[in-house]
């Protein structure tokens, strides 16, 4: 099945940084395989290195988006019945759900950095018809850091560049437990002045 993802992904290659973007929009190629690949290519020389992370970048937006679109026109049951195709599960679904509900727009970025809601959490974003514009800049804003550090670390791997995938999760593993600290922190201040201002009044 790689082997099959590879060869896809080597054709678009051809396309150069379009490329990169347009195999992205499909959610079905995981970005742990294409990134490091396209690291792989930077090394080369057949790639610049920030072109890359910025073709990388977007195409880590084209492809939500499609999620975010079957959510906003097709609603919970086009998902159900079409997610699978996606690789997303009812069980993925309910937590990017209370996930959404729980913590508003902002989960467009900090859902990126959680395992088991990245991929789902544009559904529910869809659902709530949150404005296009400001989901596609948290998804950019997120995916921007994530897409450099699997980019460089292939390029700096070379031709063992399948080796990145694991490496860099337990890179973001770090980083996600930051993110959902400062998202508990930004809760608890909200909370606070909420019940603030409730006393005052």
């Amino acid at each position: 099945m790689e082997q099959i993802l590879l060869d896809f992904i080597e054709f678009f290659k051809q396309l150069s940084y379009a490329g990169i973007m347009i195999a992205l929009t499909f959610e079905f190629v995981p970005a742990e395989l294409v990134l490091p690949l396209v690291g792989y290519w930077v090394y080369l020389g057949d790639m610049n290195l920030y072109w890359a992370i910025l073709a990388g970048s977007i195409g880590g937006v084209l492809g939500p988006l499609t999620l975010y679109a079957l959510g906003r026109y097709g609603g919970r049951p086009l998902v159900l019945k079409f997610g699978k195709y996606f690789f997303i599960r009812e069980k993925e679904m309910d937590k990017a759900d209370r996930f959404f509900q729980k913590y508003g727009a902002g989960v467009a970025f900090f859902g990126r950095f959680i395992p088991g809601v990245r991929t789902a959490i544009s559904i529910p974003c869809g659902i709530a018809k949150m404005n296009v514009w400001k989901f596609s800049i948290y998804t950019f804003c997120a995916m921007l850091p994530i897409t450099a550090l699997y980019v460089v670390l292939g390029m700096k791997f070379g031709p063992q560049w399948r080796e990145v995938g694991a490496l860099a999760k337990s890179y973001l593993m770090p980083v996600s437990i930051v993110v959902i600290a400062i998202l508990l922190v930004f809760i608890a201040y909200k909370m606070w002045t909420n019940k603030k201002k409730k006393v005052q009044s």
